[in-house]
């Protein structure tokens, strides 16, 4: 996965209010970075945590930082950017790039379905079974190397699962 901007390293200082996190950058500066993940983010929001930061220029945006990853310093990183996992399986699916789905060639992503629904992305062939692939960040980690989904109790995914399986 590449980034629009190369990603500067630093240190977790503390996450509030969902989407924001103070955090200290290599040269000693404490800057405030957007965090895109309204999740818990249990085990990855850890004060001292080495974590990778995305620069931005766009005057736009008020925070000039976005949280990107955790780096847990043992040769793994986890994604927090809820929206990043969605951008990459949509053009992995699209280049055919998964031998699971390499045979669909339509792609469509945010297909509505069962009772006001939506599923990540729809793959269409003729000849072949329709594939309703779902895409989730997991960010629940409460030991090294395990990652878990959901992160809390949820109605919506409740109700979403639900009409999967339907």
């Amino acid at each position: 996965m590449k980034f629009a901007t190369p990603l500067v390293p630093a240190r977790l200082i503390r996450r509030y209010k969902r989407f924001l996190a103070d955090c200290q950058l290599e040269d000693g500066r404490e800057i405030t970075a957007h965090c895109a993940n309204p999740g818990s983010m249990m085990g990855l929001a850890e004060p001292g945590e080495k974590i990778w930061l995305e620069p931005n220029d766009d005057p736009k945006k008020k925070l000039k930082y976005g949280w990107r990853l955790v780096d847990h310093e043992n040769g793994h990183l986890t994604g927090v950017d809820t929206s990043v996992p969605n951008k990459a399986l949509r053009k992995a699916l699209e280049d055919q790039k998964i031998p699971e789905f390499a045979s669909y060639e339509t792609v469509r992503p945010e297909v509505k379905y069962g009772e006001n629904s939506r599923i990540d992305f729809l793959l269409t062939q003729p000849g072949l079974p329709d594939a309703y692939v779902e895409v989730k960040s997991v960010t629940l980690s409460r030991e090294p190397g395990l990652a878990e989904f959901p992160d809390s109790v949820t109605a919506r995914g409740t109700k979403h699962l639900g009409e999967l399986a339907a």
